[in-house]
Formats: structure tokens, C-alpha cells, sequence
């Protein structure tokens, strides 16, 4: 019973650890790939075809499971990314960090 409490309280920790993102991470990556079509920060510049990150922000949810599923699998006129598990953390991240509190 102790040998899968502890399992259970390992696998739990390592889930929560892959789910984090890193902010700085994610606003770079969105600098790099997403900046062509949308308003990243308050310092950028884009065509009005995109939302900005801001209003993605705003809507994302607390569970952020739709930009997540976005992310892995976009739909034109976004293009496929083919970012990483964890690229798609760093970029709700920086997502999260822009949410109103």
C-alpha cells in the first residue's frame, strides 16, 4: 500500500512538472513563430488578421485545454507549427502570464 501511495504521488509530481511551462519561453517562441499574423506584446506590430495574444489570452480558460488542442493540431489559416509537448507549455505559459488577475 506504501510502495503505490508513493508511485502514485511521483507520477502526480512528474505530471504536474511536464505540464509547467516557462514564460520567457513561450513569449520568445511566439516572437519567432507567431508574430507574422499576431500581436504577441505590447511592443509588437502585425497585420489584423490574427487575434492578439492578448484576447487569446483573456478567453484560454483555466484549464487552457483549447489552446492546448489548437496548438497540437491548428486549423487553416493558421499554419502546422509541429510544436513540442513542450513548446505548447511554454507558449500558455506566456499566455497565462498575460491573463487578466
Amino acid at each position: 500500500m506504501m510502495i503505490a501511495a508513493a508511485v502514485f504521488t511521483a507520477l502526480s509530481a512528474a505530471a504536474g512538472a511536464q505540464a509547467t511551462g516557462d514564460a520567457a519561453q513561450g513569449h520568445a517562441l511566439a516572437q519567432r513563430w507567431c508574430s507574422s499574423c499576431h500581436i504577441v506584446d505590447e511592443r509588437s506590430q502585425a497585420p489584423d488578421i490574427a487575434p492578439p495574444f492578448s484576447a487569446i489570452a483573456r478567453r484560454q480558460g483555466p484549464d487552457h485545454a483549447w489552446v492546448r488542442a489548437w496548438l497540437a493540431a491548428p486549423h487553416p489559416p493558421m499554419p502546422k507549427l509541429d510544436l513540442s509537448r513542450q513548446q505548447i507549455n511554454d507558449v500558455v505559459a506566456y499566455l497565462d502570464s498575460l491573463a487578466p488577475r
